[in-house]
């Protein structure tokens, strides 16, 4: 059976409806692409406590891998990372930290990204960016560790 996952994308224009989600679909497609069980993105509003929500409601549905898009930058309702990090119980940085390698060698901007990555509840969690190119260059790194990521949390030993 396949590991499902889930991906949050955090946006209140998208919430709202006065944008459509660009970034959530793109990560839903490789997570499918890869054999995980993936249903639609769920779309939240901005701010700490929606973030929040939404990781543990993803999680107690079953997720082993949660990906937020969005929410990650400067502006005053970018709290993704405030949310996320109430939920964490083992922060991963290196998952962070390659994710922004990778956004800063395409954008300079990309070392304004504040996303986290870590453990809750047993499942990982990763903040992406918003903006599709970020969510389409990110994947890729979610993706090579996801599967040993549950391996581990469930238990099995290195290969």
């Amino acid at each position: 059976m396949p590991t499902t996952v889930a991906v949050i994308t955090v946006s209140d224009r998208s919430a709202s409806g006065a944008r459509r989600d660009a970034g959530g679909p793109i990560a839903v497609e490789a997570f499918r692409a890869a054999g995980f069980d993936c249903p639609d993105a769920t779309i939240v509003p901005d701010g700490a406590q929606s973030v929040a929500d939404a990781l543990r409601a993803a999680i107690a549905g079953g997720a082993r891998v949660v990906v937020t898009t969005g929410g990650t930058g400067l502006a005053p309702r970018d709290e993704t990372p405030e949310g996320t990090a109430q939920v964490l119980e083992t922060h991963v940085p290196g998952i962070a930290e390659e994710l922004r390698r990778i956004g800063t060698a395409e954008l300079p901007q990309g070392m304004l990204s504040r996303g986290l990555a870590g453990i809750a509840q047993g499942a990982l969690v990763v903040n992406l960016p918003g903006s599709p190119n970020a969510v389409t260059s990110g994947m890729p790194v979610v993706l090579s560790v996801a599967g040993h990521v549950v391996h581990q949390l469930d238990g099995a030993d290195h290969p």
